[in-house]
């Protein structure tokens, strides 16, 4: 098959008026492990993600969602298949802070790297620390911030990037369950004040019908697209809404279905 990359820049012309922001076409990738095996990480993956909108991503630990997302951002190929896809950014699951830098040059590194200089992107960082909660935190160094304080930060200077298409890898895996709620709500509002298109990767199904307006399960690996969920329930939403409890028993299923087969 052959592979074909392009940017939402030069798709323009070829399907315009298009909603998607994100689209894969049976894409498959591959790599080799440390012993030098061929490890299938991705095999025939379709998918899309409407302009503005927020689909995640779950499965199994191993199945390729990380690879997924490094390929949306064009830090891997894909050995075959169609990606056609606006400019993104990715967000590790660890927020990477340089412990050298306060909160506010932490966020801004992108903009100086591009260029602009120290006073601008303070001031261009400083706006959004007020709009998403860090006010008065600017000058703090990443080791007197509270882990969820360090995830915004890490998502501020997402943000600054002007990429239209966040890919965020478990943003919040590594909080505790009080903190990642709390997320999870900031992420809601953070996202009306600031939309973007966001591909979600995460291993845990409620969170992904909590926040998103699509779910795509993947299978073990290689990864496949075994399922599809649409969440249209209005945000916020709670855990114990119906329809949220029976999505995530939906996809609980097809998880489970998947690793028997």
């Amino acid at each position: 098959m052959q592979t074909q990359v392009k940017s939402r820049e030069r798709q323009a012309h070829d399907a315009p008026g298009t909603s998607d922001a994100v689209r894969l076409g049976v894409v498959s990738r591959a790599y080799l492990d440390r012993r030098g095996a061929t490890v299938q990480a991705l095999a025939d993956v379709s998918l899309q993600a409407a302009r503005g909108s927020v689909l995640a991503v779950v499965g199994p630990s191993g199945c390729g969602k990380t690879t997924l997302l490094e390929l949306i951002c064009g830090l891997q190929q894909p050995d075959s298949g169609m990606i056609e896809c606006e400019p993104a950014v990715l967000m590790p699951q660890r927020d990477l802070l340089l412990p050298w830098l306060n909160a506010v040059d932490n966020a801004a590194l992108a903009l100086r790297i591009a260029g602009v200089s120290r006073a601008q992107a303070r001031r261009r960082g400083a706006s959004l620390f007020e709009e998403l909660g860090l006010a008065g935190f600017e000058r703090a160094r990443p080791n007197e911030l509270s882990g969820g304080m360090r995830q915004r930060v890490a998502f501020v200077r997402t943000l600054l990037s002007g990429k239209p298409v966040l890919c965020l890898d478990e943003p919040f895996g590594a909080l505790d369950a009080i903190t990642r709620q709390e997320m999870q709500e900031w992420l809601t509002g953070a996202l009306v004040r600031e939309p973007r298109t966001v591909v979600l990767v995460t291993h845990d199904v409620e969170e992904a019908i909590v926040l998103a307006d699509r779910v795509v399960v993947l299978s073990p690996r290689p990864g496949r697209v075994v399922s599809e969920l649409n969440v249209e329930e209005p945000r916020p939403r709670s855990r114990t809404d119906a329809t949220v409890v029976a999505l995530r028993e939906r996809a609980m299923q097809t998880l489970a279905e998947s690793r028997a087969a």
